[in-house]
C-alpha cells in the first residue's frame, strides 16, 4: 500500500488558495458584472463602420470593434425621454449593442464607447437613432373598446409580446374624476381585458399604458353602455347527474360546488377515466365568465385543477356522451357543445407552482375569473371537465363555482 505524505498535500492545498487569493484580488468588480483584470492604462480604439437597424422602441446597432487588446466591452449611454439616461453594455464577444426604451418615434442621440479592461473609456461615437413608434403607444392607440357584459371591453394585439401594464379607467359622476382599476399586466401576442361590475347604463371608460421604463401613453376615452350581466341565481342551479360523471369521493357531493358556501365541504371525486361533473342551471344564460375556487390550501397542487373544459346543453333532458379528448372550442359531441378550454394562470408571482408564495395563494382564495367566450351559445346545462390537474392526479377537488351572463 501507498504511503500517503499529508504534510506534502497540505502545502501544496495552503499554496493553492494563496494563488487563488490573489487572482481574486486583481479582479476589480464593474457594473453588470463586467471585471477589469488589467492594469494597462492604453485608451482604447473606437468602434466603427456602425450601422442602425431601427425597430418598435428601440433599435439594434453593430459595429466593427476597435483593435485593443485590453478591450472588454461596449457602452451605450443615450436619453430615452425627457428625465432619464440609459445605459447598455455588450462585451467583446459579440459586435452588436440593443438599445431600447424609447418613448417616441424621434431622432436620438446614442453615444457608445469601447472600454478597456481597466475601465478605460475610448473617445465617443454618436450615432443617430429613429426608432419606430414604441409598443405602449402602438399598442395603446389601436385597442378596441366596445361594451361587454357588466362594463368594457379592451381587445388589441402585442405582436411584440412587449411586457406592458394597462390601466383602465371609470369615470366617477360623484367625484367628477376618473377611477382607476388595479392595473392589468400584459406580456402575450393579444390584449383581453374588461372592466366589470357596471351597470348597463351609460359610461365613459378611459385607458393608457405604461411600460418597464416609465414612458406612459396617452388616455383613449369612449363612452360605452355595458350589456346585461348579473351573477346567476345558484338557488336554482341542481345536480343533473350523468353515468359517465366521476364517481363521488368522501361524502364531498357534486352539488357542494354551487351551494354559495366556500368552506368545506366541496366537491370531491375518486379515481375514473374522466374527470367531469354536470349540472342544470334552471334557467337558459348567455354565459360571460365564471369564477372557480380551489381547494385550499394546496393551490397549486395535489388535486386542483390546472386544465378544464366547460361543456353546454341548451336541452331539456341532454343526453350523456362520452366526451372527445383534446377538443377545441365549438366541438359537438351529441347534445353538448365544447364552450372553452380554460387554464389556470400560474402563480402571479413567477415562481414555479412548488414554490408559490402568500400572495400567490392570496390571488387564488379569492377566486380566479374566466372569461367565456364570446361565440359560446347560450345553454341550460353544464358540464365541468377537468383534463388536469396541478399534480397530474384523475380524481378532482374543487370548492364553488359562480356563473354570471344574461338569462334569457
Amino acid at each position: 500500500m501507498k504511503k500517503i505524505n499529508y504534510r506534502k498535500n497540505l502545502v501544496f492545498l495552503i499554496l493553492a488558495m494563496v494563488l487563488m487569493t490573489i487572482l481574486f484580488a486583481s479582479c476589480k468588480k464593474v457594473e453588470n458584472g463586467f471585471e477589469a483584470v488589467s492594469n494597462d492604462m492604453t485608451k482604447p480604439g473606437v468602434v466603427s463602420n456602425v450601422k442602425v437597424e431601427n425597430i418598435n422602441g428601440a433599435a439594434r446597432i453593430t459595429y466593427t470593434l476597435p483593435n485593443s487588446k485590453n478591450l472588454l466591452y461596449v457602452l451605450a449611454r443615450y436619453a430615452i425621454n425627457d428625465n432619464r439616461i440609459r445605459e447598455t453594455k455588450s462585451s467583446y464577444y459579440t459586435d452588436t449593442i440593443f438599445v431600447d426604451g424609447f418613448a417616441r418615434e424621434k431622432d436620438y442621440e446614442v453615444t457608445l464607447y469601447a472600454v478597456s479592461r481597466a475601465n478605460v473609456m475610448s473617445d465617443p461615437v454618436v450615432v443617430k437613432v429613429h426608432p419606430k413608434t414604441p409598443n405602449y403607444i402602438l399598442i395603446n392607440s389601436a385597442l378596441n373598446i366596445t361594451p361587454d357584459f357588466g362594463g368594457a371591453n379592451f381587445f388589441g394585439l402585442n405582436i411584440n409580446r412587449a411586457s406592458l401594464s394597462m390601466h383602465l379607467l371609470v369615470y366617477n359622476e360623484t367625484t367628477k374624476t376618473y377611477d382607476e382599476q388595479e392595473p392589468e399586466y400584459v406580456s402575450t401576442d393579444t390584449i383581453d381585458i374588461s372592466i366589470r361590475n357596471l351597470p348597463p347604463t351609460p359610461h365613459k371608460v378611459g385607458v393608457f399604458t405604461t411600460d418597464r421604463f416609465g414612458n406612459v401613453s396617452d388616455t383613449v376615452f369612449k363612452t360605452v353602455t355595458p350589456l346585461f350581466e348579473t351573477l346567476l341565481d345558484k338557488s336554482k342551479f341542481f345536480t343533473y347527474h350523468l353515468s359517465s360523471d366521476a364517481p363521488i369521493g368522501y361524502g364531498w357531493e357534486f352539488r357542494y360546488f354551487f351551494d354559495g358556501n366556500l368552506g368545506d365541504p366541496g366537491w370531491h371525486t375518486l379515481s375514473a377515466p374522466k374527470t367531469i361533473g354536470t349540472f342544470g342551471m334552471g334557467v337558459t344564460a348567455k354565459i360571460s365568465r365564471f369564477v372557480v375556487w380551489q381547494r385550499p390550501s394546496d393551490y397549486y397542487g395535489y388535486q386542483n385543477t390546472r386544465k378544464f373544459t366547460l361543456w353546454g346543453s341548451n336541452k331539456d333532458n341532454p343526453a350523456d356522451v362520452a366526451l372527445p379528448n383534446n377538443s377545441t372550442e365549438g366541438t359537438v359531441a351529441g347534445d353538448w357543445i365544447n364552450l372553452g378550454n380554460f387554464i389556470f394562470p400560474n402563480p402571479p408571482s413567477g415562481l414555479l407552482p412548488s414554490q408559490a408564495n402568500a400572495a400567490d395563494k392570496d390571488f387564488v382564495a379569492k377566486g380566479v375569473n374566466f372569461e367565456m367566450p364570446k361565440s359560446a351559445p347560450a345553454v341550460k346545462y353544464i358540464r365541468y371537465e377537468c383534463t388536469q390537474t396541478w399534480g397530474g392526479l384523475d380524481y378532482v377537488n374543487a370548492m364553488e363555482i359562480s356563473m354570471y351572463g344574461s338569462p334569457l
